[in-house]
């Protein structure tokens, strides 16, 4: 027999229970509902409303210019971590919204805001200043403001109808070249010895490393490719804005003087050499475009207008269809598998497959940004698109600001190659690093010593001299690598090799040049190579373009973020040691950069690694 409170106190929680769960599945049931909700509303509020007339649309562009929205993710948690997060626009969405939006009768005209901007190469620069003469030719103005104007700014706001700059304001011209650290001393003051292996008169990436200055044949080469990037630059400009030839250059050359003689007026210099249309501050533009355009409901926006963001997202592209397929190759190379923003050598590849076995995709175009970096990735990648050929789809090479070295190697399987004027490339060399550190170790008291089976046991090991046999075989290595290099040049080219040996030796190009030389097919545009692709494959009007990307795995990416890196604690390790306090963050950049690749080198799992790598930056 139960007792009758014990049989109560079970009631009360049953029934506690059971109002628990109804609750339970209540408040489920209301977040789903309220999910479905927020994606049914998230879908109409992309389309927007309808545009009224005498909208503008406003590209207030952010960051960087790049091919692809993506990067490595550890580099990316680290700077949001600084506050240094960088926002990026893709090139392909600058050109869609620009293209759109010259047949839109709603969009009156573009107003360019280029206060954030932070960059890009000049081939990239040339894409977006081509697609905003589109825009004019319809019939409608760009007005581009800035508080002030840097070089890459300004060669887009040369491209406006009207250029207008804050009255504190300035254009800044400094013209293409740099300067490198060179750490030979450095290094021999800690005891690191850096042996560099290589091929090729001109290949002088890794010349910091062992010299305390740049080669003459460096300064050549790089006197030669500065002066027709310059060139090309200066011409875009002087165009753009109908001056003189020669008008930039004088704007530099006389610099001084003629700002001393406005009093250090940097926006009235910039007006006098008709850089600029006039001098208005951002509330003085605000009201121009009120005037020429229409007042805006909301009164904090002021002028009628549209964002770049909200823009893009009507633009809606067909996702049925026959097709030319893109693939991004854009970052350094390496050999295996890598997110966007780094070319891997085998994801690549799988990329490439999957496009070729893809029966919508009737055309291949490889849009190539990269300065090279592993050979076996560059070549893993070229064979995957000699395959694709030999399939009989059509592959089409689209050179964007690099496509130096293995950037190179890649591009030699296509039907076409196609080059901006401004793009980097060539660099057909190879080099190998192979530090040493015994001295160092001397230094600090520590000594090894072993007994391997064979001399090969310790010859690559960083802690001992370079033994001279090992040097040799390395140096076997790297000349054959080269020699198949320049031999697929040649066939790619319909040439011979002693023919592109005379034009590679590690030496860079422009797009321009390498024309000149046989090493690219024609010069053209990123749309040049899409339509390129779809005449091979005989596509009609209305085909569509297939971003072919891979889908990094979450929690493969955060944990390859949070994973140790020896070369990125190598290289702060070095950033103490040879920075002083206060050093400027451009130099501990390019000492991370730089001092990273010696111990990438050292640390790799194979014996030694050949690198077909620029060590070029795009201008």
């Amino acid at each position: 027999m139960s007792h009758p409170h014990r049989a109560s106190a079970l009631s009360w929680f049953g029934k506690l229970w059971s109002w628990l769960d109804a609750g339970r599945r209540l408040i489920l049931n209301l977040v789903f509902l309220l999910l479905i909700v927020m994606i049914v509303v998230a879908v109409f509020k992309s389309r927007g409303p309808a545009l009224s007339d005498k909208t503008a649309l406003v590209l207030d562009l952010q960051g960087l210019v790049v091919e692809q929205d993506a990067g490595d993710l550890r580099t990316t948690a680290m700077q949001q971590v600084r506050g240094q997060d960088m926002q990026k626009t893709q090139l392909r969405d600058l050109l869609t919204v620009l293209d759109a939006a010259a047949k839109d009768a709603n969009i009156a005209h573009v107003v360019l805001v280029l206060d954030d901007f932070q960059g890009t190469g000049l081939a990239t620069l040339r894409e977006v200043a081509a697609a905003l003469d589109r825009f004019k030719a319809s019939g409608k103005k760009v007005i581009a403001w800035g508080s002030s104007y840097d070089q890459r700014q300004y060669f887009l706001a040369a491209h406006a109808s009207e250029v207008f700059v804050h009255p504190m304001g300035m254009v800044f011209l400094e013209g293409f070249g740099r300067y490198r650290n060179y750490y030979r001393d450095a290094l021999d003051k800690v005891g690191v010895s850096v042996n560099l292996i290589r091929v090729g008169t001109y290949k002088s990436a890794a010349e910091p490393f062992i010299a305390n200055a740049s080669s003459q044949a460096a300064k050549e080469a790089e006197s030669f490719l500065y002066k027709s990037l310059w060139d090309t630059y200066t011409s875009g400009v002087e165009k753009a804005r109908k001056l003189p030839a020669g008008a930039v250059m004088a704007y530099i050359d006389g610099a001084p003087e003629q700002l001393a003689a406005v009093s250090g007026d940097s926006a009235k210099l910039a007006l006098q050499a008709k850089l600029v249309d006039g001098i208005k501050t951002r509330d003085e533009l605000r009201q121009l475009l009120v005037q020429r355009g229409a007042q805006d409901e909301d009164p904090a926006k002021g002028f009628r207008q549209i964002s770049f963001g909200d823009y893009l997202a009507r633009q809606h592209q067909p996702i049925t269809g026959d097709a030319v397929g893109v693939i991004v190759a854009e970052g350094e190379i390496v050999d295996g598998v890598a997110p966007a923003g780094v070319v891997g050598g085998r994801s690549t590849a799988n990329l490439i497959r999957k496009a070729r076995e893809d029966s919508n995709i009737k055309a291949l175009v490889l849009r190539v940004n990269s300065p090279g970096g592993s050979a076996f990735g560059s070549e893993l990648i070229r064979r995957e698109l000699e395959l694709t050929r030999q399939a009989g789809k059509p592959v089409v090479v689209s050179m964007g600001d690099l496509a130096a070295s293995g950037g190179y190697w890649m591009s030699m399987a296509a039907d076409q190659v196609i080059a901006d004027t401004a793009t980097i490339t060539g660099s057909i060399g190879v080099f190998a690093l192979l530090p040493t550190a015994d001295q160092a170790l001397d230094k600090l008291g520590v000594h090894t010593d072993g007994v391997p089976t064979t001399w090969l046991g310790g010859a690559g090991d960083p802690r001992r001299p370079l033994d001279p046999r090992f040097a040799s075989m390395v140096q076997s290595t790297i000349d054959h690598i080269y020699a198949d290099f320049t031999a697929k040049a040649a066939q790619a080219r319909k040439t011979t090799p002693e023919k592109i040996n005379e034009v590679a030796q590690g030496r860079v190009w422009t797009g321009a040049q390498a024309k000149e030389r046989g090493l690219v097919d024609k010069l053209g545009s990123y749309g040049d190579a899409l339509k390129a692709a779809a005449v091979s494959a005989k596509l009609s009007e209305g085909y569509r373009v297939a971003y072919i990307e891979r889908e990094p795995g979450r929690l493969a990416g955060l944990l390859r973020a949070l994973g140790g890196d020896a070369a990125l604690a190598w290289a702060n390790q070095w950033d103490l040691r040879l920075m002083p306090l206060g050093t400027p963050p451009e130099v501990a950049r390019d000492l991370r950069r730089d001092l990273g690749l010696v111990n990438d080198m050292a640390t790799g799992r194979k014996p030694f690694s050949v690198s077909a790598h620029c060590l070029c930056e795009a201008f």
